[in-house]
């Protein structure tokens, strides 16, 4: 039975089944009609039916009959071709010229493959198919279902950052960010890495289910093993540079240096990361997979689901880690050192199991510079908490930093993602749609005539709703040192929504910029964005607590 169908019959059962009662009470009955038509909207039809028809596709593949398909077929075109090209087993190399991108667009490849007349007819017929099935491959969605779509996911993602929020509120006080607050520098980096990889993966998979890559059992299961893989390489490798950044920019300033320090933070750094992503990889993986089975677009939800307790999963790590190695580090000092060693030396079989699937093994190559490039930026951010929290005066950014910039890497991530599936549809590599061609200009991410402006606008008026949800979330738990007061609440709210707007905008620059050069966005932008949005969001609220402090709103008396 169809999503759709499903969704009417239970929309007719709670009618009727309501009807009888309301009736006895003399109330007019619930018309089960607008029950299913919540289902509906919800569910939009077009996720469903192509749902459905590449499941009727995948059967009719492996049947011989099905090379004379008749006529209403012809829309599962694309993806007969994606089913019969999804034979790539776990053991399969390929060549060493892979492109992520290419598998993605293959019946939008040059005509070079083909020549003479079967060549000619090959491609007038691609570019027939290609006109009847565009509009059917990626359904218009309304701006009611995608706000639908994504509110759940993203209050779930909202309230995962405050609750970090409130955990960094209280671990700041702790014997290990007391002594070494250089691991304040490290919470901007390793938070981001979920922005760096969970974000990267759920785009790369849901980009992967959109085009029909994952309806082969293989190679689903090959894309997953093979980016598990991958994210635990970088994860690891990140978690240890992190350190690294982290020593340095709290040496520069201060201008000394403990030995046992810094062993230490590269051991909380590196256990951190590996054990926060690879549960968050798993997480992730089964939303992909619901998503694809229940029919609604992964863009939407996965994204922010996956940083909907990423946060506070980092954090608790962090903090849990860092303070037992503190404890070890008088009596037992070689711990840290060994806990260090053991997950490094786990590296190289992630890099086997990495290297078997094309894609991953491209990655595993060419995918370094966003993540190592993010983690620097992040790891700014981290600098300016640090030199914010020792203020004592500021003290009260520390709870608002992990929402403000989840949030705002939240909602840059599904834009990210969403943009660049469309490229993935309508686009060859290397090619933009008319409206991104010539000189950027802010007004066309929000007001232009491409497809994802809309969302661009559902996205921005997110914002400030979702934002008083969870200041008054904080208020109601008794925790940071500030009080809402209207002026604080003002300037919070207009650091956030100036954060938000950059971002969007930067964000629909730079896919399709690296659409043009060629480079997958799913891989290379969603790093920098988020790694954008905590430099922002750490940099504006510094500012506003500052601003705050200057003109007298100097409140730090609620939850000491």
């Amino acid at each position: 039975m169809s999503i759709q169908g499903l969704g009417g019959a239970l929309g007719d059962y709670l009618g009727s089944s309501l009807a009888a009662p309301m009736n006895a009470l003399s109330l007019k009955p619930v018309s089960s009609g607008w029950l299913a038509s919540l289902f509906h909207t919800m569910v939009p039809t077009g996720y469903s039916k192509l749902q459905e028809e590449r499941l009727a596709m995948v059967d009719l593949a492996a049947k011989p009959e099905a090379a004379e398909s008749p006529p209403h077929h012809q829309n599962g075109y694309r993806h007969l071709d994606r089913a019969s090209r999804s034979s790539v087993t776990l053991s399969d190399c390929g060549d060493g010229g892979y492109s992520e991108t290419e598998p993605m667009l293959a019946e939008r490849r040059p005509s070079g493959d083909g020549e003479g007349e079967d060549g000619e007819d090959e491609d007038e017929g691609d570019e027939e198919r290609g006109s009847m099935t565009d509009g059917h491959n990626m359904p218009k969605e309304s701006p009611l279902a995608m706000a639908l779509q994504i509110l759940v996911p993203f209050l779930l993602a909202g309230f995962g950052t405050v609750s970090a929020g409130m955990v960094l509120d209280v671990v700041q006080h702790w014997g290990a960010f007391q002594y070494i607050t250089e691991i304040f520098i490290l919470v901007p980096a390793l938070l981001g890495l979920k922005g760096n990889l969970e974000m990267t993966l759920a785009s790369r998979l849901s980009t992967a289910v959109n085009v029909g890559k994952m309806d082969s059992p293989i190679e689903k299961w090959n894309l997953i093993i093979g980016n598990l893989a991958l994210k635990q390489v970088q994860a690891t490798v990140v978690g240890f540079l992190a350190a690294v950044a982290a020593v340095v920019l709290g040496w520069i300033p201060e201008g000394k240096f403990q030995m046992s320090h810094a062993v230490l933070l590269c051991s909380s750094s590196v256990a951190t990361a590996f054990i926060a992503s690879l549960l968050q990889g798993i997480i992730m993986v089964g939303v992909i997979v619901g998503s694809k089975k229940t029919g609604v677009n992964p863009d939407n939800v996965a994204t922010p689901i996956a940083a909907s307790f990423g946060d506070l999963i980092t954090l608790a790590i962090l903090a849990w880690i860092s303070q037992g190695l503190y404890k070890c580090l008088d009596s037992y000092p070689y711990v840290s050192s060994l806990v260090c060693a053991f997950f490094m030396c786990l590296t190289p079989l992630w890099i086997v199991i990495s290297s078997k699937h094309p894609a991953s093994r491209t990655l595993l190559y060419s995918g370094w510079e966003p993540v190592i490039t993010a983690m620097v930026i992040s790891s700014i951010g981290g600098l300016i908490l640090d030199k914010t929290v020792s203020d004592p005066n500021l003290a009260g950014i520390v709870v608002y930093t992990p929402v403000i910039n989840g949030i705002g890497g939240n909602l840059v991530a599904i834009q990210s993602s969403r943009i660049s599936t469309h490229l993935h549809f309508h686009c060859a590599p290397g090619e933009v749609p008319e409206e991104a061609k010539g000189c950027y200009y802010p007004c066309r991410t929000f007001f232009g005539t491409g497809a994802n402006h809309r969302s661009a606008q559902v996205l921005l008026l997110l914002v400030i709703p979702g934002h008083l949800i969870f200041l008054y979330t904080i208020h109601l738990m008794k925790s940071g040192h500030t009080t809402l007061t209207p002026i604080f609440m003002s300037v919070y709210l207009a650091a956030a929504m100036l954060q938000v707007l950059l971002l969007l905008c930067i964000s629909d620059w730079m896919v399709h910029s690296m659409w043009r050069s060629g480079k997958d966005p799913d891989s290379f932008s969603i790093p920098y964005l988020t790694a954008l949005g905590d430099l922002l969001g750490t940099a504006l609220l510094a500012l506003s607590f500052h601003f705050l402090w200057v003109i007298g709103d100097q409140d730090s008396d609620v939850g000491d």
